[in-house]
């Protein structure tokens, strides 16, 4: 088992949301694959943010590719020249009017779906938070900010409130990590 070498890559569609290329590999036992196609994004971020009452703060929105409402965490894509904690600051700060002081704690760093796509996304844990400001949401966003005791959310796992799975495997490492004591550096 070896690495796959590119024999020729060329990109079929670019947008400021992500580029699809199509590539020509060769496996390491000589076999040619013919139109791959791999999905160029930029690094996801995302948080469990929980506020100085312990409620953890979700935003419901409208996904066109899944027709329906999911409730979520805040979460959205790294900008050119951002660290992954700026980023997350930023979306978190623009969908939900919320804030903290307290420093972050990252909770994981995972790919997407490394057989078609070339992103990751990084999961931090907020504490503290507080609401500041109102939403600076994007013209094609609308978010309705949601609050629920965090103990709650698992139950709505389970009820299939929430299906996406960004949010719940940020709500499982969020969860390991308080119940392990916050101890992690």
């Amino acid at each position: 088992m070896g690495k796959w070498k590119v024999l020729n890559s060329e990109y079929k569609y670019k947008s400021p949301f992500g580029n699809l290329r199509k590539d020509t590999c060769q496996m390491s036992d000589g076999t040619v694959i013919e139109n791959y196609y791999v999905n160029e994004y930029a690094d996801w971020v995302n948080a469990i943010v929980l506020t100085e009452k312990e409620e953890i703060v979700l935003v419901e929105q409208y996904r066109h590719p899944g027709n329906d409402f999911y409730v979520e965490v805040p979460a959205g894509k790294v900008e050119d020249g951002e660290s992954y904690e700026e980023a997350i600051r930023r979306e978190i700060r623009e969908e939900t009017g919320y804030v903290s002081e307290e420093r972050l704690i990252p909770l994981g760093e995972f790919m997407v779906n490394p057989a078609t796509q070339t992103n990751k996304v990084i999961t931090f844990l907020m504490t503290d938070a507080k609401r500041s400001r109102e939403q600076e949401l994007d013209d094609t966003e609308v978010l309705e900010v949601k609050h629920f005791p965090f103990q709650r959310v698992e139950e709505m796992i389970q009820s299939k409130e929430i299906t996406q799975l960004f949010t719940v495997t940020a709500y499982y490492l969020a969860k390991k990590f308080i119940r392990n004591g916050r101890n992690r550096d």
